[in-house]
């Protein structure tokens, strides 16, 4: 049995009440939607990823408040602060139902060609009888929604994304030199809240989750990619060219506030004895 219904008619999982619309329109400098069109589910996406950074300082710190969306709205709305996926989708798919759009919360492998867990979330959303994956929360590799069709390949800000469909088994690889580097893969089940609660806690806390041991921040947009993962800054364009910097303690408030990420006097010292 499935949690999602048309709008307005699903219990509230996921707290879609405490939903914060107008600050979330304001944060992300995107005009009111009059209608859920795919058009407008694109302009939407990409304005939410130009404005807000994945990142993932909180659970380096130890201090992470949980997926709720009140904490979400505080972080994130009145804040210059981002998130990872679980806060992302949360949040994006909150307002996108309050939008009017059916939303579907969904589960993907990472390293679906090998052995990773299923623990990133994402979406599918449908839009004027059309589904689209919609991952707002996967680092700098989406800037916009991708239809939900066998071997659609689509233009992500420069670098191309691939989805294809094996005996309903989804896989979105991204085209690397003349290869096809699998991202994730993930099948249509839609998850209830108690399992992100669940995925979250184990990616937060655990010593083998990638996001507990080394700062990650992300940014994407068209024709540029910046990633600050451990202490290495890269800059990285389509074409291939790629720069990488170590960042220096001293530098590293300078580095975040460029990515988009402001931190407290406190937060700030606590992240610089990390380093």
């Amino acid at each position: 049995m499935t949690t999602s219904t048309a709008p307005g008619t699903r219990t509230d999982e996921w707290n879609l009440a405490d939903i914060d619309l107008a600050g979330y329109l304001a944060r992300t400098g995107h005009p009111a939607v009059e209608a859920p069109t795919a058009a407008a589910l694109r302009s939407l996406a990409e304005a939410h990823v130009r404005a807000i950074p994945f990142e993932n300082i909180d659970v380096v710190l130890g201090q992470h408040k949980g997926i709720d969306v009140s904490v979400i709205n505080s972080k994130i709305l009145r804040g210059d602060r981002g998130g990872y996926c679980y806060e992302h989708q949360m949040l994006f798919g909150g307002v996108l139902e309050r939008l009017g759009y059916r939303v579907r919360r969904l589960m993907a492998r990472g390293k679906a060609d090998r052995s990773g867990p299923h623990t990133h979330m994402m979406l599918v959303v449908t839009a004027e009888g059309q589904d689209f994956l919609t991952d707002i929360g996967y680092g700098a590799n989406m800037l916009r929604p991708i239809p939900l069709v066998d071997g659609v390949v689509v233009d992500q800000g420069g670098w191309e994304l691939r989805l294809e469909d094996d005996n309903g088994w989804w896989v979105l690889s991204k085209r690397v030199g003349d290869e096809w580097e699998v991202m994730y893969g993930f099948d249509l089940i839609e998850r209830r809240r108690v399992d992100y609660e669940v995925a979250h806690h184990y990616v937060s806390t655990h010593p083998k989750s990638p996001f507990t041991g080394q700062t990650v921040v992300m940014r994407l947009e068209p024709g540029l990619s910046r990633r600050l993962v451990g202490h290495t800054l890269t800059v990285e364009r389509p074409d291939g060219t790629a720069t990488s910097t170590e960042v220096a303690a001293e530098d590293l408030d300078r580095t975040l506030r460029e990515l988009g990420v402001v931190l407290t006097a406190s937060e700030l010292a606590a992240l610089r004895a990390t380093w």
